[in-house]
């Protein structure tokens, strides 16, 4: 049986894909946990959303993150280009196409909303807020470290994909978005 725990961490560092030990407080340590978070955090939206298709696309997500993950967790990038799983071109098309198919239904606003609505809708827009902060750690990490501009890419389209789901939730619900007044 192989227990859960290492030890290996305990001194406050951790190892990267390839082996080089990093502290857990690295910039690419926090790219890559924010992505874990933001993971979790669209399991407990699909655990609220009844909507088979929404929760279909947002399974798929969710295995794509863990691709985003290894491609933050190998610092090799641009080598060694079929060693780790690494974010595509395609897969940011794919979800632009989404959000195309999807956005028609809802419609454009010209205007802010603000966040919330139904149960599905306020729990996507804090799951977007989170793929944000994912991306905005994504950037800080491309400015020291080699990222992937994909990675960078696609937690973008991810963000409004999740704002486009929970107007979609609401729109579905018969709950109208609200808009922001100053």
């Amino acid at each position: 049986m192989v227990k859960i725990y290492t030890r290996g961490g305990d001194k406050g560092e951790t190892s990267l894909i390839g082996g080089k030990r990093t502290s857990k407080s690295s910039a690419r340590i926090d790219a890559y946990g924010s992505v874990d978070e933001l993971n979790s955090a669209i399991g407990v939206a699909i655990s609220f959303i009844d909507d088979k298709e929404v929760k279909s696309v947002l399974e798929k997500v969710q295995n794509e993150l863990f691709i985003v993950g290894s491609d933050l967790a190998d610092p090799s990038y641009p080598e060694n280009p079929n060693k780790t799983p690494r974010v595509s071109d395609a897969m940011v098309k794919q979800i632009e196409s989404i959000i195309d198919k999807y956005e028609g239904e809802v419609g454009t606003i010209q205007y802010f909303i603000l966040p919330g609505g139904t149960k599905e809708a306020a729990l996507l827009h804090l799951t977007r807020g989170i793929a944000r902060r994912t991306e905005r750690s994504s950037v800080e990490l491309s400015s020291s470290e080699s990222v992937n501009p994909a990675v960078i890419a696609y937690l973008n389209r991810l963000s409004s994909l999740l704002f486009i789901f929970a107007r979609l939730m609401n729109k579905r619900k018969g709950v109208k978005d609200v808009a922001w007044h100053a």
